[in-house]
């Protein structure tokens, strides 16, 4: 069995881009984070436009950061996006989950 590495692949120009994407839908969607050792758990207002731009997330942030775990549910009132990390990943879910949150209107 071959080791994912705990590294993200984007470069600085992609990661900025990536980050602002994320910090945006942050802002339109996210309602609340729900934080443990090595999963954080996001709720998104449940919206279609929200929902596709979560999946899109997911889709690439799946690509350049393997080694992290995505889980996605449609749930009536949210989507709902959980990121498990394995053991030395943790710091790398947790500034995902902080860029999502960044400009979020709650507090986490």
């Amino acid at each position: 069995m071959t080791e994912i590495p705990i590294a993200c692949t984007l470069d600085a120009a992609q990661m900025k881009v990536r980050g602002e994407d994320i910090r945006a839908l942050g802002r339109d969607g996210l309602r609340a984070v729900e934080r443990c050792e090595r999963r954080v758990t996001l709720r998104f207002r449940p919206d279609p436009g929200i929902r596709e731009r979560v999946e899109s997330i997911v889709a690439a942030e799946s690509r350049c950061c393997a080694f992290l775990d995505f889980t996605l549910a449609h749930e009536e009132n949210a989507t709902v996006l959980a990121i498990a990390a394995p053991e030395g990943g943790e710091a790398t879910m947790r500034d995902l989950a902080d860029l999502f949150a960044a400009e979020a209107e709650f507090a986490t």
